[in-house]
């Protein structure tokens, strides 16, 4: 029946949603008023986390360019000398 199928659906609702300790005295309504708030601290969850990707990516973009930026240095410098790009590059082959 229609009212078992939704008492079913309380029911997951109840696992789903942190209710605490009363979990077994509240009310339909009480639920549904918990489960809206749990909601909305999800989606705040989510908007933050997203959030802090976006941030994260731009971080990781602009440490690339500065890593790429350092790295066309050191050819720049690497060439002016032969002697010295064959030092560090033995130095760097010890360290690996």
């Amino acid at each position: 029946s229609r009212r078992a199928h939704l008492r079913l659906c309380l029911e997951k609702l109840k696992v789903l949603v942190p209710l605490g300790p009363e979990a077994s005295k509240h009310t339909t309504l009480s639920l549904l008023l918990k489960a809206k708030l749990h909601i909305k601290k999800l989606e705040d969850y989510d908007r933050k986390a997203l959030h802090q990707i976006d941030q994260l990516q731009r971080e990781q973009r602009h440490l690339q360019r500065q890593l790429e930026k350092l790295g066309s240095e050191r050819v720049r410098t690497d060439s002016v000398g032969s002697a010295v790009s064959s030092e560090r590059s033995d130095s760097d082959r010890g360290e690996t």
